[in-house]
């Protein structure tokens, strides 16, 4: 049977494999704890329900305009008016399902085949495939811990060529957690302006998750003049925990965001109406409902840390946003491999070894682009964190298996 090569250009979200597996396990018995996801534990705040329960009595359920319904795009401009310090009208914004659309209506809409996209590793993964799929060819620039996780304006000076079209940020990062400084972004909006056919594509899902010190800000915010070639991708997946409710949006250049919209009307259409009033709900709320969650980060955070501290074999810094650290495992890995405790010296191997044996689900560092380091999600209870941890620094130091942990 014959397949369109697109098809095997992508791969499966490791995630979705890793939570498959993990599931698979709890079903015969295993108390697995699951590190590995990539959304909020919290439920969707009851005001934010509310408002999807008065669309739905209200007859909203019926297709909206492609792009959104006029009433919700002028609350995500007054969001990012409002939170952001940025100046959009209705019709350069568009309402996608989910974030990820959004960054496929972009790079749909500007990439050619054979055109690079600059995205630095680690990297939600995401980023790769869509590229891929688009014909594109990712040009992936690793960042290690001792930098930060962070691209440098001369890593991107250096990695741009006459095929270069677009660049990824993403900050807070998923999975690193970095936030870019002003003076990084600055460095970075100098290498764009000499470069003025490379397109921008700005990911701030994790904007509200800030743990540290560091403050989030959008490239626009310190270079303003890059706006007429920058794409800025958002959503209320993270900060609200509506990952189910499916919706992303996209603020653009009014040219850009007709094309985008055209594509979204041959693919899916309009996004779900009735989630639309949640998402203009959680936008109007705004920190009434993400702060609570936002403290509790801060607070697993700090807790994670403690508990990483001095496992042996494992380093790790501190993460600036988003609810995950990124921890450089190469020394455990060397070591257990070289004890035959592992059959091979990659990450995969380390995070089967810790699930299998430990019950422990963690995200290898290579699907991100960046081998020899996992991702740990603190999206979880501190029972679990405290777990978690537990079984990670018997695993580091090459422990005995413990006996099968059985849920009570």
């Amino acid at each position: 049977m014959h397949y369109a090569t697109r098809a095997g250009r992508i791969q499966p979200a490791a995630t979705l494999a890793l939570s498959a597996r993990a599931s698979e396990l709890r079903r015969a018995g295993a108390d697995v704890v699951n590190m590995g996801v990539g959304e909020p534990d919290f439920d969707t705040p009851p005001g934010i329900k509310a408002a999807a329960l008065r669309a739905m009595h209200a007859g909203q359920t019926r297709y909206t305009p492609t792009s959104g319904l006029l009433q919700v795009r002028e609350a995500i401009c007054k969001k990012l008016s409002e939170e952001n310090s940025l100046d959009y009208a209705p019709d350069e914004v568009m309402v996608t399902n989910g974030g990820k659309q959004a960054i496929h209506n972009a790079v749909s809409a500007l990439v050619e085949p054979g055109d690079e996209v600059i995205i630095p590793a680690p990297y939600w993964v995401t980023y790769a495939d869509v590229t891929r799929l688009c014909d594109g060819e990712p040009t992936v620039v690793p960042t290690s811990l001792e930098q930060g996780f962070r691209l440098t304006a001369a890593q991107l000076e250096d990695a741009i060529n006459p095929r270069t079209r677009a660049l990824f940020l993403n900050s807070p990062g998923n999975p690193s957690g970095a936030i870019y400084s002003k003076d990084e972004l600055l460095g970075l909006g100098e290498v764009l302006r000499r470069h003025p056919d490379i397109w921008l594509i700005s990911d701030d899902i994790y904007e509200h998750i800030t743990l540290g010190s560091r403050t989030m800000r959008n490239m626009l915010n310190v270079c303003p003049d890059l706006r007429d070639r920058t794409v800025i991708v958002n959503g209320v997946s993270k900060a609200y925990a509506m990952t189910g409710w499916r919706i992303g949006f996209a603020a653009a250049p009014r040219h850009l965001i007709r094309a985008m919209d055209a594509i979204q009307s041959q693919t899916t259409g309009s996004p779900n109406a009735i989630a639309q009033a949640a998402a203009a709900e959680a936008w109007r709320g705004s920190e009434g409902y993400f702060a609570p969650m936002a403290q509790a980060y801060r607070e697993r955070h700090r807790l994670m840390c403690e508990l990483l501290s001095g496992i042996d074999g494992l380093r790790f810094a501190p993460s600036d946003g988003a609810f995950y650290l990124f921890a450089n495992v190469e020394d455990a890995i060397k070591r257990l491999s070289a004890q035959r405790i592992i059959d091979s010296p990659d990450d995969s191997a380390f995070s089967g070894h810790l699930l299998n044996e430990f019950s422990l689900a963690v995200v290898p560092g290579s699907a991100f682009g960046s081998p020899g380091h996992v991702r740990l999600s603190f999206a979880a209870s501190e029972e679990d964190i405290h777990k978690a941890c537990g079984r990670l620094r018997d695993a580091c130091a090459g422990r005995p298996t413990p006996m099968p942990r059985k849920l009570d």
